[in-house]
């Protein structure tokens, strides 16, 4: 009776705690849309971070690109190849990294480059109380820290998306080349002949939401951190989970209403 009594009792703490988290987390979403159109607009934090999270993740995302799109034309050729289609290989790859791979992976590597280094630094400002000494110096924390790093975020993850997007079609180019001798512009030709407007501008759409989701969860996940530096390594690692998580939801959701656009 005991046992079940105490089941119940954290099951009812554990609904209560995710509603308030949801309610939080809203406030925290209304409170960044708010403070992000009224000046000051701290531009030079903004370009620092950009240059922190776009120039610095450039060498990660250039080797994973690369090997992506060489991987992904050696794992489908054979396949092509039983079908005596091969020379539909630029459009398959292209068709795969620009519609999904691209912008995925970008966001991916960012979930966990970017989301833990955002969640562990707003984190260790938290519980060394170096917030609190920013509200006091009449500096806006939220303003400084939280705006501009999901800016910067929203504004970089996109640009890493094409340019892993290209990186990928190039090692696949690379790939085709050494086999057939395919000249570049034969293969970017055949491949962009299959790519529409709307593949493109749903892996931009998808893009700037993995940007902006990175960023508010890596940025609501540190400057809430409590616990000491025990709480600083649980909001890296609950930054990086949760921001992953929400980055495949909204990629499954986005696709579908691109398919939907597509095809009605």
């Amino acid at each position: 009776m005991a046992e079940s009594i105490s089941t119940k009792y954290l099951l009812s703490k554990g609904i209560d705690q995710f509603f308030k988290d949801v309610y939080n987390a809203y406030k925290f979403v209304t409170r960044f849309f708010k403070e992000a159109f009224h000046p000051p607009f701290h531009l030079i934090e903004i370009i620092n971070q950009c240059y922190e999270i776009g120039v610095k993740s450039l060498p990660l995302i250039t080797l994973t690109g690369f090997i992506i799109g060489i991987v992904f034309t050696q794992q489908s050729r054979p396949s092509l190849s039983e079908f005596g289609a091969t020379s539909w290989l630029p459009s398959l790859v292209s068709i795969a990294i620009v519609r999904a791979l691209g912008a995925l992976v970008t966001a991916l590597i960012c979930a966990g480059k970017v989301g833990s280094s955002i969640g562990a630094e707003l984190g260790s400002m938290r519980v060394t109380e170096q917030i609190e000494a920013m509200e006091v110096s009449a500096i806006n924390p939220f303003k400084y820290l939280v705006v501009t790093r999901v800016i910067a975020t929203t504004i970089s993850v996109p640009i890493l998306g094409l340019y892993c997007a290209f990186v990928a079609l190039l090692g696949s180019y690379v790939s085709v080349h050494s086999l057939e001798s395919t000249s570049f512009v034969s293969f970017f030709t055949n491949g962009f002949a299959t790519i529409t407007f709307l593949d493109v501008f749903s892996s931009l759409l998808k893009a700037i939401v993995f940007g902006f989701t990175i960023g508010i969860v890596g940025t609501y996940k540190g400057y809430n951190a409590v616990k000491g530096t025990w709480g600083v390594g649980r909001a890296a690692n609950q930054a990086v989970v949760l921001a992953m998580f929400l980055v495949f939801i909204e990629e499954v959701v986005i696709v579908q209403m691109a398919n939907w656009i597509r095809y009605y």
